[in-house]
């Protein structure tokens, strides 16, 4: 019985050390293929894939702009003479008709003197001639004067009744210009520039204490409602109709949008630039855009162009041009020329070489060649620029995955 017990023993001990031998052959041999698996998916570069999206059906450009006050005025003196003092600076509100400065004017007044003196004189023999020629009427009868001598004498009154006529228009033409002593603004507003002081030489050119840079006396405009020109491409004047908005953003306020309405177009577009003048307006009521800003005008029309944009770390430079690396059905990698037409900061318009159903390698690697295999996988949140919420179009998790065969 003790034998039969040990053998029994026995043979349970050589089952058991059999089946660990299985087990560690199977085991080392699936270890073995596991690593073979994971070797040959090293092998294959792994990229991360975006999607071309179609554009929206509209176009939308940023251009330069001007904004002019709805009436703007620069206002010169009309009579030569020195400042002798300004009632408006810088930012005044003003009424039409209130004066802005005063000036002296020597030349002038003394002109004015010397034609009322003579106006005088003229007067003087104007009344003499009109005596004379009365007396010679009276002695036609008389036969005392040859008729031709009557007859020069009443011409001589009516020269002399001409010049007095002169005389006294000359005065008040000068009389005109004596009202130009007080410089006053041309409608409601705001006065813009100031370029006089007190004492400075001025004429209708202009400061003349400042030769090589004259300039008007002041600048008024009307600030409630202003102007926006700005310069538009050919491109976009099949749009430059009413009904057509501006969005405006200027320096002093970054953060603020202003709408403008379309006013009118120059109908015509500038043989040097080929663009047409534009103008829009603005009610500006709490006078928060002043005349003179530099705006940036964006304008968007609906054009449907029909382009792809995909983002700019999709691009392959290559000697051949811009191209793509797409993605073929058999997981092989091929690259594709591609029309740009715009580049903005993070992504591109492409006119021709891609379609919404392509597999578009993002940030491609410079060692990827033409046919290589690829393995897909699933990039991270905010990858993609142009879809940052999109995984990738045949990814399902996110850790890697063999798409293609060995």
């Amino acid at each position: 019985m003790k034998n039969l017990g040990g053998k029994a023993i026995l043979i349970l001990l050589e089952c058991v050390g059999l089946a660990f031998l299985v087990y560690r052959f199977v085991e080392i041999k699936q270890d073995a293929v596991a690593l073979q698996k994971d070797t040959s998916e090293a092998a294959i570069t792994p990229v991360a894939l975006t999607i071309a999206k179609k554009s929206a059906p509209t176009d939308t450009i940023t251009l330069p702009g001007n904004i002019v006050g709805w009436n703007e005025a620069p206002i010169y003196a009309r009579v030569e003479g020195y400042v002798k003092a300004w009632h408006a600076d810088f930012g005044h509100k003003v009424k039409k008709g209130q004066i802005l400065a005063e000036i002296t004017t020597p030349d002038l007044d003394a002109e004015y003197r010397q034609a009322v003196a003579d106006l005088e004189s003229e007067r003087a023999r104007n009344a003499l001639a009109e005596l004379t020629a009365k007396r010679y009427v009276a002695m036609r009868e008389n036969h005392a004067l040859s008729e031709q001598a009557i007859s020069v004498q009443l011409a001589e009154a009516q020269v002399q009744a001409a010049k007095v006529r002169a005389a006294e228009q000359k005065v008040k033409n000068i009389e005109a210009f004596i009202g130009f002593k007080q410089v006053t603004s041309p409608f409601d507003g705001v006065v813009v520039q100031r370029n006089i002081n007190v004492g400075d030489l001025v004429s209708k050119e202009g400061n003349l204490n400042k030769p090589n840079a004259k300039g008007n006396l002041f600048t008024v405009a009307v600030v409630d409602k202003l102007r926006l020109y700005v310069s538009v491409p050919e491109a976009f004047g099949a749009f430059l109709a009413p009904g057509l908005t501006a969005d405006v953003t200027v320096p002093q306020l970054p953060h603020r949008h202003f709408t403008f309405k379309f006013l009118t177009v120059a109908k015509g577009f500038d043989v040097n630039t080929r663009t047409a003048v534009t103008v829009f307006t603005i009610e500006n009521k709490d006078r928060a855009l002043w005349p003179g800003s530099y705006a940036n005008v964006h304008l968007t029309a609906p054009v449907d162009r029909g382009v792809m944009t995909i983002p700019t770390s999709a691009l392959v430079f290559q000697e051949h041009g811009t191209q793509v690396a797409i993605v073929g059905e058999d997981d092989r990698l091929h690259f594709k020329p591609i029309t740009v037409d715009k580049i903005f900061d993070n992504y591109i318009e492409v006119t021709e070489g891609i379609s919404e159903g392509d597999r578009i390698v993002n940030n491609p690697s410079a060692a990827l060649l033409e046919g290589d295999k690829v393995r897909i996988v699933t990039a991270s949140v905010g990858y993609d620029i142009v879809n940052p919420t999109a995984s990738s179009p045949t990814a399902s998790s996110p850790t890697a995955k063999h798409v293609g065969g060995d």
